[in-house]
């Protein structure tokens, strides 16, 4: 008999490549590394409520091709972190693995969630 249940509270620390950003403003400026970022937020968080409607959909090869958009986009800006669970989440998914992918992609939620806010904190991006 069971008589103390704990409850896991998963907690992953996310850091943003800074280079990447400096990098990205050396190349587009100001203004145009603000709206690479701020476009790039918007389709990180739309992919990734996507990616959760077709996996319980059950649509795992468009599942797949939307994550590894997330790689893309996630690494364009540098969420390294993002883009590394991503990959995990395609591989989940040519494994045919429902059980590690249902984990994983919980854990990109998870980490998609805090790099968005990572990236927010920043500075003011998108006014």
């Amino acid at each position: 008999m069971v008589e103390q249940v704990k409850l896991l509270a998963p907690s992953e620390r996310v850091m943003l490549d800074q280079d990447r950003l400096h990098a990205l403003y050396d190349e587009l400026g100001d203004v145009g590394a603000e709206d690479v970022v701020c476009r790039a937020m918007e389709e990180l968080a739309v992919r990734l409520s996507y990616a959760e409607k077709l996996c319980r959909r059950g649509e795992y090869k468009d599942m797949q091709k939307v994550v590894r958009s997330l790689v893309a986009i996630s690494e364009q800006i540098g969420m390294n972190a993002l883009a590394r669970v991503a990959k995990d989440v395609c591989g989940c998914i040519e494994a045919n693995d429902h059980v590690a992918l249902g984990a994983t992609l919980a854990r990109l939620a998870r980490i998609g969630e805090r790099s968005l806010s990572a990236i927010w904190d920043i500075d003011d991006f998108c006014p």
